[in-house]
């Protein structure tokens, strides 16, 4: 007899100060009968406001207010702990400023009904404005991330875009202390690979609006995404000898069969 919970996902939106993209980004999550749990990440004034009223009498939108700025992950791990106490199973992570298309939710969903123990993950597909800069820099992550677990399964690191199993996700957290901001993506899901999490692909169309709010920092953040490789690829050296020992077992079951 099985006792796994029903399928009850949710979306978790990290907002920092993008009061002109989040309402449309609420309204695209909507259209899919998805609740909601903004989370405040410490915005200003006017961002904070148009979140208040988001959420004022909604049953299915839910605010969380941070006091400080504290990064994109302490944003979506406040969100993922609330949810799993709320009772979900999953959680759609969306970004706040409109760059992902909202039309690719129900294939995410679908995956993550499907599979129910495995990240959903967002493979981009950029529009022309995507500045070269991100565009190229990404291979710099795709390389590393290759390498601290030896597989391609998770095809694009960067992508904010992701459906979490909860109770996984929120259990590593609560072992490991996660990037906490730019490499929040990075970190959390090489990590969820090295718990054995398998990592499911949706695609999902993504647009650099030319007046579109970023809050990626070239020089700073690549710098704290340089550090988290370096403590994967340390990470990844302890457990080299157990990664021998699953590749040989894939192997073994392969010829078996």
């Amino acid at each position: 007899m099985s006792h796994a919970k029903p399928f009850r996902p949710c979306a978790i939106i990290p907002v920092y100060n993008h009061a002109d993209a989040i309402a449309a980004v609420v309204a695209g999550v909507r259209q899919y009968d998805l609740p909601i749990i903004l989370v405040d990440d410490g915005s200003e004034p006017k961002c904070a406001e148009i979140l208040d009223q988001l959420a004022a009498g909604k049953e299915q939108i839910e605010l969380l207010r941070l006091e400080r700025n504290s990064g994109k992950g302490c944003a979506v791990l406040a969100g993922a702990r609330a949810a799993l106490f709320g009772g979900y199973t999953h959680a759609l992570q969306i970004d706040a400023d409109g760059q992902h298309d909202p039309g690719a939710i129900p294939a995410a969903l679908a995956q993550a009904r499907l599979y129910p123990t495995a990240l959903i993950a967002g493979v981009p597909i950029f529009d022309a404005n995507i500045p070269n800069a991100r565009l190229y820099g990404r291979w710099f992550t795709h390389i590393f991330v290759w390498l601290n677990t030896w597989s391609f399964a998770l095809r694009d690191a960067l992508c904010g875009f992701r459906v979490y199993p909860l109770a996984e996700t929120v259990a590593l957290a609560n072992r490991h202390r996660i990037g906490q901001r730019m490499d929040f993506d990075i970190d959390i899901g090489v990590r969820l690979m090295w718990d054995n999490v398998p990592v499911k692909p949706v695609s999902v169309a993504v647009s650099y609006p030319s007046d579109g709010v970023s809050h990626f920092d070239l020089l700073r953040d690549n710098l704290r995404i340089s550090r988290t490789h370096a403590r994967l690829i340390l990470g990844m050296l302890v457990r080299i000898p157990l990664l021998l020992t699953q590749r040989l077992s894939n192997l073994s079951n392969l010829f078996r069969h």
